[in-house]
């Protein structure tokens, strides 16, 4: 940075200590990684200079010959690497890209389908009263079970009972296996659009250890700043089974994009996700999606080795949530006194949290982030034993001090509880001996 500590020291000393803190801790928050160097490039170059409202060879604005350029190139390696025939690039981020094809291929008040808030789905999956998805379309939400896992017989009586339009499989927090054939048989039945949400699972898709829905679903959509290690930002993909269901879908999709929802595209963030799409490309990328799954299953082993319970038992995926109801302690306390040690996370509601959302019964946990740095599975069990005694200890105070339950949602009370607990101070320097030892990499 040449010009920003001239003109804005303090913006420059903001982002100087941000990069600093990501050096310093180690990030398990599933929705978080690392972009390469190459993208930060492409992120902030001059392309954030333009205006190119519309799509390739068909802008409202001149100048637009080197743009035309890389978002094609774009849209080909989209299409390449996932082997779709239509792709469109410019979503500012996932949930406007979901919220494009719903605006796209459905209309005001049509039903859709997708996983509950609580059981691992996403907002945008019709939540109802909150967000566009549950309040502009009629919201059918299917849940897991008691075991934590989705029954996919309950989901098609659902389908059956109420006759979605759309069906939305996806995940923020399910630590399973998505079966898209089950969905896609569920989705015919009731002649529905299926569109699967592979946001968190695009690596795994692309290392070949998680089913690809590209064959099942009608739509695809993904971002492209979690596990795929880009700028943030959205893809949108056309299946060759969507377009034998219409074969208007893509130009629909596109017109959902723009004019429909967005002005527009941040030509900066196309570039980026050329470049975070070249190096998916490569074999080292499939490694990684590989190396990620296995990390997620050493991880989640060592907790449960350790006596802490996780959602469904386990994870075969990337993604792990302890519930933490036998330690009777909020994700909020156990979140907080997990950063003061350098492991960063998030609270997450577990099924049948009883809490509300802002104050849940569980933790998230990730591996992409830790995987990217170069953690293996021997440093998997470490982190996993430094958690789990974090919580243990968290827990202990708790109860020693006689905090009830409700008002531990009092920030100042959390604080208290992380101030005496011993762990944090013993682990905080490990930490941060890992964290030297595995620094940050500028390409993968």
């Amino acid at each position: 940075m040449n010009y920003l500590p001239m003109v804005d020291p303090e913006i420059k000393d903001l982002i100087a200590k941000e990069e600093q803190r990501q050096k310093e801790t180690l990030s398990f928050i599933p929705s978080e990684n690392y972009a390469s160097q190459a993208v930060l490039e492409a992120l902030g170059s001059g392309l954030t200079n333009k205006y190119s409202e519309g799509y390739p060879n068909k802008r409202y604005y001149q100048g637009q010959k080197y743009i035309d350029a890389i978002e094609s190139l774009c849209l080909e390696r989209a299409k390449a690497l996932f082997n779709v025939p239509f792709a469109n690039v410019q979503p500012y981020s996932g949930s406007p890209a979901n919220a494009a094809v719903y605006f796209g291929l459905l209309a005001p008040g049509d039903t859709i389908m997708g996983l509950s808030l609580k059981s691992g789905g996403h907002l945008t999956h019709g939540v109802p009263n909150i967000t566009f998805s549950g309040k502009f379309f009629q919201s059918v939400q299917y849940d897991v079970g008691e075991d934590g896992f989705l029954h996919y017989d309950e989901i098609e009586k659902l389908a059956l009972k109420h006759k979605p339009r759309m069906i939305i499989a996806g995940i923020t927090h399910y630590p399973r296996q998505l079966d898209f054939e089950r969905f896609a048989a569920i989705a015919r039945k009731v002649d529905a659009f299926l569109l699967a949400d592979i946001s968190h699972i695009v690596s795994l898709i692309i290392a070949g250890v998680h089913p690809s829905p590209f064959v099942q679903a009608h739509v695809v959509t993904t971002t492209t700043h979690k596990t795929l290690r880009g700028p943030r930002g959205a893809i949108i993909m056309v299946t060759q089974k969507g377009l034998e269901k219409d074969p208007l879908m893509g130009e629909k999709i596109n017109k959902a994009v723009f004019p429909g929802l967005q002005g527009g595209p941040h030509d900066q963030v196309t570039a980026a996700i050329a470049v975070a799409l070249q190096e998916a490309s490569k074999p080292q990328f499939k490694r990684y999606g590989l190396q990620i799954a296995k990390n997620a299953k050493a991880l989640a082993d060592s907790l449960l080795c350790c006596g802490l319970k996780l959602m469904s038992d386990g994870t075969d995926n990337h993604v792990m949530v302890v519930d933490l109801r036998q330690q009777n302690i909020l994700g909020n306390t156990v979140a907080e006194g997990l950063e003061e040690a350098g492991i960063v996370a998030n609270r997450n509601a577990v099924p049948f949290d009883p809490n509300p959302p802002f104050y849940p019964s569980g933790l998230r946990l990730g591996t992409p982030a830790a995987t990217s740095r170069g953690l293996g599975l021997k440093e998997m069990k470490l982190i996993g034993g430094w958690i789990a005694d974090i919580v243990c200890d968290l827990s202990r105070v708790k109860h020693e001090m006689g905090i009830v339950f409700d008002q531990e949602k009092k920030r100042e009370t959390r604080s208290i509880i992380i101030g005496k607990t011993r762990k944090i101070n013993e682990i905080r320097p490990k930490v941060a001996k890992l964290c030297r030892a595995f620094p940050l990499k500028k390409q993968y």
